[in-house]
């Protein structure tokens, strides 16, 4: 649209300047499209998705609540001049500061350079696919005219907005993948806002994890079940639960399962960032290789430090009714009872699930990412939600078929300590294959598979509303 404006209203050998109050009149009935003289929040939010305008969740809400001065829910052309001007000189702002040659373009150079000032490393073709979605002469260059066309009605304030965009919609961004969290850059270390995002994602991640939760029990009752049940349903599992402890029971071993995503996350991102530094991993050259070897490390690291609360997870979930009264004296009888060495039992499967599982999620989830930004996106570097969704719950999908049969494993040698019984690893591997097949090792695929897509999409979700409660962009 901007770029049909601009071709209307300056001819191309006519030297071109900022817009006028005709571009302006042109824009503002484009988007008001009952013609009543005010642009509310719906005709906004059309028109920007109509311009491919829009980045980040909500963008027509910070853009109205930035423009409307009369606090009438509403633009009318003025309000609407007043902000595209001020807007366009903040742009302008942004613009000079990344060209630092004052050449009047900004080439793959410079915007290396201004991710570098804020701690992030990436590459020159990197930069140079961030430079393609607003270069519209194929120079691989961004003049102002190129510049402002892109930005004028995307709601970010200034050159770290900007940059952080860039950030979060690029092949450097991992924030999307529950296997690695989004790494923190030099200047939100320093200014304090990790917590918040830290904060952030443990927020969202309890929300998901208490949606999926009665699936999540379901698939580990049906795990241990002996063979003699292996035909029994899905629905008549899930009644006898219901049955045995009443609806809230469904959530039971929920507690733990939120109580250490804080532990877990903060864990696994300081490993990540550890591994990278004693790997020599530069940030813009992580192939598939070097990503599936950082996030297992980083995966692994995490789940020896809170594999005692896995084993107190599990252990609730298949208690009876009033067996335990929580998490404390979950794990004051497992310590009466069976000793220390309760708190280990499955680590080893659970240690070797966690190499296809971290490894394949993160690594597929970027090819899956960065092959739809090359093929697909023709104006923009941001994927958008629906692509994350469906580039999530593809990577899941594959790391949880990768991991599973260690994963029965695991829950087996956890859930056998029930009957005080030590049946090794390998042992237990050979019982199931002789007993039940090979599909024993698939047993409870069915609802792990169901709450993946939910799992995925509440994930997306809530992780954007709680940046945006936060103020987190």
């Amino acid at each position: 649209m901007l770029s049909w404006l601009q071709d209307v209203l300056w001819p191309s050998k006519a030297p071109k300047s900022d817009y006028d109050d005709l571009a302006f009149e042109i824009l503002f009935e484009d988007l008001d499209r009952n013609g009543d003289g005010v642009v509310d929040i719906t005709e906004l939010r059309d028109g920007l998705e109509h311009w491919n305008s829009s980045f980040g969740i909500d963008p027509e809400k910070k853009i109205l609540k930035s423009a409307d001065s009369n606090a009438d829910s509403g633009l009318d052309f003025g309000e609407f001049v007043k902000y595209l001007q001020d807007h366009e000189k903040k742009m302008k702002l942004a613009f000079k500061s990344l060209d630092k040659n004052a050449d009047g373009v900004i080439d793959a150079s410079e915007v290396v350079a201004a991710m570098k000032s804020l701690g992030i490393h990436i590459s020159l073709a990197q930069a140079n696919d961030i430079l393609k979605s607003m270069d519209a002469d194929g120079s691989m260059t961004v003049d102002w005219d190129e510049w402002r066309d892109y930005f004028f009605f995307h709601p970010a304030k200034n050159v770290t907005d900007i940059i952080r965009f860039w950030k979060h919609s690029t092949i450097i961004d991992i924030g999307e993948s529950v296997s690695i969290p989004d790494e923190f850059t030099e200047q939100e270390k320093k200014s304090g806002e990790w917590w918040k995002r830290l904060v952030a994602a443990g927020i969202a991640s309890a929300i998901t994890r208490t949606c999926t939760a009665p699936l999540d029990r379901l698939k580990v009752m049906i795990q241990v079940q002996s063979s003699k049940m292996s035909k029994l349903r899905l629905v008549h599992v899930f009644k006898q639960m219901v049955k045995e402890g009443g609806l809230f029971s469904l959530w039971r071993g929920n507690g733990v399962n939120i109580f250490k995503i804080t532990p877990e996350t903060a864990i696994k991102i300081g490993a990540y960032e550890q591994y990278k530094k004693l790997l020599s991993f530069e940030d813009a050259n992580l192939g598939f290789l070097q990503r599936f070897t950082a996030g297992s490390m980083a995966g692994i690291t995490s789940q020896t430090c809170v594999y005692p609360l896995e084993v107190i997870k599990t252990r609730l979930i298949l208690g009876r009714t009033g067996e335990f009264s929580g998490i404390i004296d979950c794990g004051r009888k497992l310590l009466r009872r069976e000793g220390i060495q309760a708190f280990s039992r499955g680590y080893v499967p659970n240690l070797l699930s966690i190499v296809p599982y971290a490894g394949l999620d993160l690594t597929i989830f970027e090819l899956l990412k960065n092959y739809w930004l090359e093929h697909y996106a023709e104006s923009s570097v941001n994927p958008g939600l629906a692509i994350v969704l469906g580039c999530s719950t593809l990577s899941h999908t594959f790391g949880q078929l990768a991991s599973f049969p260690l994963n029965l494993v695991r829950t087996r040698m956890q859930a056998a300590m029930l009957e005080n019984e030590t049946i090794p690893m390998m042992q237990l591997i050979q019982e199931i294959y002789t007993k039940e097949g090979k599909k024993g090792f698939f047993r409870g695929l069915t609802p792990n598979v169901l709450k993946l897509l939910p799992a995925v999409g509440i994930g997306c979700v809530a992780h954007e509303l709680v940046n945006l409660l936060f103020g987190l962009t």
